[in-house]
């Protein structure tokens, strides 16, 4: 599993929200410029975030986009499964998949295990405790 280049944009803009004064409204153009990151591609990726429920967006003079609740309440894993989707290291974790061999499997219980384990230190990391470490 590598996380994708929109995925590493979408944590960069989160942290510059968390940045910004709390309800201040940032623009594109200035999380574009800030964080290097193309501003049409950064579009594509707050609309994700916004489905996501963690960023709001507002229009017009003086719009842009802010966190949707506080830091401290977002979590890694929300940014990533915003854009990548639920986690899976493995097809054979994936919710709807049925495979033959997952009862006497020995690789799906090491798979589950790690991605537990992954799960768990990504809910446990805030958008708060990362500002905190920069």
């Amino acid at each position: 599993m590598q996380i994708t280049r929109q995925t590493e944009y979408a944590i960069r803009t989160m942290l510059e929200l968390a940045l910004a004064p709390e309800g201040e409204v940032l623009s594109t153009r200035y999380i574009s410029e800030r964080q290097d990151i193309p501003e049409d591609f950064l579009k594509k990726t707050i609309k994700l975030l916004a489905l996501a429920d963690l960023v709001v967006t507002q229009r017009g003079t003086g719009g842009g986009v802010r966190l949707a609740k506080p830091a401290d309440q977002i979590t890694m894993l929300d940014i990533i499964t915003a854009v990548e989707g639920p986690i899976s290291l493995n097809v054979c974790l994936s919710p709807a998949y049925n495979c033959p061999n997952q009862p006497t499997c020995p690789s799906k219980q090491v798979f589950q295990r790690a991605q537990e384990a992954l799960v768990a230190e990504l809910k446990r990391q805030s958008l708060a405790d990362m500002v905190k470490s920069m």
